[in-house]
């Protein structure tokens, strides 16, 4: 059985006021971390070098839990207190379950794609997505709210999770969905988003967890077996360069853990 690091029991969120109260202390305290990193993060800042696009649109799918669509449209995630925070394994506003499986740290960068890729300060990304087995919070679970959240970006357009590695269901390839707004205040009603799309993953990793981690990602070799990347329904009809900037760039392994970074494009 493959041991894996899972969040710690009883963790409790200290974002508990809700989204609004958050987005001021949350600002202060990147903006002080920004200014400690000086130049050093700019020269980090993977956007710096990158001729980006505009992502594509996607369909937020059947599970956004924002109030807008899909089965159970009524339920709205984004007015709930502790919405605002890096790690999405635990639940949060008085639901306990924690999500197991491959620790992964994500990185996604905020860019405007008509200037330069210049890094997008003070947007809201709401970013969801399947558990182990492929199965989604508040929808194929009424217990628990994990494996969602919304991140502010920084000063270099940065919105930095704490989560696992998704796993596979049938139909689709490995994937994260999210939403991005002009601020907070924007996303409550989740219906004016900047940008609505979807992350993919290397089919290599994939592979590797599921192998390794078959105890917790229990079906997921199965269903990727049966999944083409090429072929997937949000995908396959991107652009190259689209494609490109939409797979996620993983660096780790399934027994230690993953890092994971991805240009988000805004028009």
């Amino acid at each position: 059985m493959t041991h894996i690091h899972t969040a710690a029991e009883g963790h409790k969120d200290d974002h508990d006021l809700g989204l609004r109260h958050d987005l001021p202390r949350l600002i202060g305290r990147r903006s002080a971390l920004g200014f400690l990193l000086g130049a050093g993060a700019l020269a980090a800042n993977p956007a710096a070098a990158l001729q980006c696009v505009v992502n594509s649109t996607e369909t937020a799918g059947p599970y956004p839990a924002d109030g807008t669509n899909g089965r159970g449209g009524s339920i709205n995630v984004l007015t709930q207190e502790g919405i605002i925070r890096e790690d999405l394994r635990p639940s949060f506003n008085g639901m306990s379950p924690t999500a197991e499986g491959v620790p992964l740290e994500v990185a996604l960068t905020l860019v405007d794609a008509n200037d330069a890729c210049t890094p997008l300060e003070g947007r809201a990304l709401y970013l969801w997505h399947c558990d182990a087995i492929g199965k989604y919070s508040l929808y194929d679970y009424d217990d628990r709210n994990n494996l969602r959240g919304v991140g502010i970006s920084d000063a270099d357009g940065v919105v930095k999770f704490t989560t696992i590695f998704p796993g596979c269901y049938n139909g689709r390839w490995p994937h994260f969905h999210f939403e991005v707004f002009e601020s907070a205040d924007e996303i409550v009603t989740g219906r004016d988003s900047l940008l609505t799309s979807q992350i993919s993953l290397p089919e290599e990793d994939c592979a590797a967890v599921y192998r390794a981690a078959s105890d917790i990602y229990t079906n997921g070799t199965r269903h990727l077996e049966r999944q083409s990347y090429d072929r997937d329904m949000i995908f396959a009809d991107n652009t190259d360069a689209q494609k490109e900037q939409q797979m996620m760039q993983l660096n780790g392994s399934p027994q230690q853990g993953y890092t994971g970074s991805c240009i988000i494009g805004l028009a």
